[in-house]
């Protein structure tokens, strides 16, 4: 008997790939299982009571994983007996693939039974096996999407903030001297050499001269009457004038000069 099919689970692959290798999760997943119980990494051991038509028997096997490719794909094979009702072994690989924000269960199963079973027909036996894994889906699913909606959402790391550097640190900027331009004068504002005008020499300016002291008053001495002019007398003036001028002439000089 052959089986091939997929199922999508509405979780990430890892949580998907953990679930897979809970043997408390496949324990109540897989429809009729009694016990399952791992016994080492790679082994577990289950009794499973099912009913193929109207044959119901419990079936007591062990299952192996290998080909352990975490968390792409294993595969996963086992034998179980079921006494007079027959036997059944065989094996599947099982393929995860991510799809989104879910994942993409691949399987392919092989499987050879005897015995009763044998007996019942392939279009039995094919059916129930396909009912069997429609239940293990659909109770695996809602087990991995009930553990990934109570995962723990990891908190964002908060950005570091921007440490200010220290004050001796900041550069402080070095004012730049403003460049002083000189524009040559346009050649009507330049001073023609050739036809200005010679500046004068400036003049000395006079020394102010001290204002004369005025002359103290001297009073007129009395005059004697002249004499009766004389006709000796006509031809000058008399001694007593020209004295009494030259004593006057004389007394203004010392004054002005002393």
């Amino acid at each position: 008997m052959e089986m091939t099919g997929e199922h999508r689970i509405a979780a990430p692959r890892s949580v998907v790939w953990e679930g897979l290798n809970d043997p408390e999760v496949l324990r109540r997943s897989i429809p009729g299982c009694d016990t399952l119980e791992k016994t080492s990494p790679t082994e577990m051991t289950a009794t499973v009571t099912a009913k193929v038509g109207p044959v119901k028997a419990s079936f007591g096997g062990q299952v192996t994983l290998s080909n352990l490719n975490p968390p792409e794909s294993y595969t996963i094979s086992g034998e179980g007996k079921g006494g007079a009702a027959g036997f059944a072994k065989g094996g599947a690989d099982v393929k995860l693939v991510e799809d989104g924000d879910g994942t993409l269960l691949q399987y392919a199963v092989k499987a050879n039974i005897g015995g009763k079973l044998a007996q019942l027909g392939a279009r039995l036996i094919d059916g129930t096996a396909k009912k069997m894994a429609d239940d293990f889906f659909t109770r695996f699913a809602a087990e991995m999407e009930q553990r990934a909606a109570a995962a723990p959402v990891p908190a964002p790391t908060p950005a570091a903030e921007p440490v200010a550097p220290a004050a001796a640190e900041i550069p402080v900027p070095t004012p730049v001297p403003a460049e002083t331009v000189v524009t040559p004068p346009s050649p009507a504002e330049a001073p023609s050499f050739a036809t200005a005008e010679p500046i004068p020499a400036p003049q000395p300016v006079p020394a102010a001269e001290p204002a004369p002291k005025p002359a103290p008053a001297v009073a007129p001495s009395p005059r004697p009457a002249p004499p009766p002019v004389t006709e000796e007398r006509r031809g000058g003036l008399s001694p007593a004038v020209w004295i009494t001028a030259l004593v006057v002439i004389v007394l203004v000089l010392l004054y002005l000069y002393l």
